[in-house]
């Protein structure tokens, strides 16, 4: 007998399906961020990283050019088991010699990353990128004082909103727009209020633009600190959740955007009461913000759970954000999508409704002893079978070296 059948009986004697478990997760879409593969250097500007982002290391290999940054992502993507989107900032634009700001940036300038999308049947979604660029000034864009600065930054979020109804329409799949700023300060400042309420001014000024809902959704992402903006976030968890109830749109969730010793699993049900979607970055935040490449730890899988055993899987909007320059970035692209996938996997393979009935009786014994059990199940050789059903290569490590060798270390 082979080794998945022994795990499919094992997994029956829980009450669970396996081949039911492996059939949906093979239909769960995982939309993987682009800037893994270039270190978030993008297309449009050479700025140097701002707002209290940092990519760390020197791996030989980046991606620097469309071509190549493609490329690695057909790898990566032949790599990933399960349905995918694509997932870009507005600095990846081609403008070729144009010179157009962000505030201009159109469809066109994105026409090949639709054909690429086309080409592996995938959709897209996109980021305004208010970060590392010339009109980043104080640190400071949409809740800038500088009405220049300002209103540069709100012609950008709504180009970008109609870049995202292009990439609906072009895919035939909804794209999800997520609006994060970098703006704060990095020392207490004298005022907190007047940059919020710009920032909620500009918000206003995009979000006013007729665009269709039904194609895009748009998401707001809230941070608690970054490098140089260590004493003030303008878009805090509080705005942004206050923000996106008030207008209407969905609220992101990255789970590296939170203090220390709060977790995105814990909020998740909470969000899931008030909103008919919501959206999840995925990262491992090491101490702080730090995008560390995802694994399959307790927190991811706990955020898995959380989105399984509430049957949310058709409302919550996952996707992957983090970026590892000190490894290999295919490995690191592949390591982190295969290991959401795997929490999922895991979390569709626990007996969930045992398991809340417990909790309802009041018997916590039996559910801290039947969490225990279901750790050392057999989880391992169901996804294999999952991972050979797609067609998709287990030990992934050696196609990549073979890439690295042939391809990556000639750049």
């Amino acid at each position: 007998m082979c080794r998945y059948n022994e795990a499919k009986e094992i997994y029956s004697t829980f009450g669970i399906d396996t081949e039911k478990a492996i059939d949906t997760l093979k239909n769960v879409t995982i939309s993987v961020h682009c800037w893994q593969g270039d270190d978030v250097v993008g297309f449009d500007s050479r700025e140097s990283l701002s707002g209290g982002i940092q990519t760390t290391g020197n791996y030989p290999g980046r991606a620097r050019t469309f071509e190549e940054l493609t490329k690695d992502l057909e790898l990566a993507f032949s790599l990933m088991p399960g349905k995918k989107k694509l997932n870009i900032h507005a600095s990846y634009a081609l403008l070729d010699s144009e010179n157009v700001g962000r505030d201009e940036i159109k469809p066109c300038h994105f026409a090949k990353w639709v054909e690429f999308a086309k080409k592996h049947n995938v959709g897209i979604d996109f980021n305004p990128t208010f970060f590392a660029h010339p009109m980043v000034r104080d640190g400071l864009t949409l809740s800038s004082p500088d009405e220049e600065v300002r209103a540069y930054w709100v012609k950008h979020g709504i180009a970008c909103l109609k870049i995202s109804e292009y990439f609906a329409e072009e895919t035939g799949i909804p794209c999800v727009m997520n609006i994060w700023i970098p703006d704060g300060y990095k020392d207490i400042p004298a005022d907190r209020l007047s940059p919020r309420a710009r920032f909620k001014k500009s918000l206003d000024e995009i979000l006013d633009t007729p665009y269709d809902k039904s194609k895009v959704y748009v998401t707001l992402e809230s941070k608690v600190f970054g490098i140089g903006v260590e004493s003030y976030t303008v878009g805090s968890a509080e705005f942004c959740l206050s923000y996106s109830d008030y207008k209407g749109i969905t609220p992101l969730m990255d789970n590296g955007h939170y203090h220390p010793t709060e977790v995105v699993s814990d909020k998740i049900s909470a969000l899931l009461l008030f909103n008919e979607k919501i959206a999840l970055h995925i990262t491992r935040g090491v101490r702080w913000d730090s995008d560390h490449v995802v694994i399959f730890d307790d927190e991811t899988k706990e955020i898995a759970k959380e989105i399984v055993r509430n049957n949310a899987l058709d409302r919550v909007f996952i996707a992957t954000d983090y970026f590892d320059a000190s490894i290999n970035r295919i490995s690191a692209w592949v390591t982190g999508v295969r290991s959401v996938s795997k929490a999922l996997l895991f979390a569709l393979l626990q007996p969930a409704e045992k398991l809340q009935k417990l909790q309802e009786e009041g018997d916590f014994t039996s559910v801290m002893a039947l969490s225990e059990e279901m750790k050392t199940a057999p989880f391992g050789d169901v996804w294999e079978e999952f991972l050979k059903r797609e067609g998709t290569e287990k030990n992934y490590l050696s196609v990549i070296k073979d890439y690295e060798k042939n391809i990556l270390l000639n750049r």
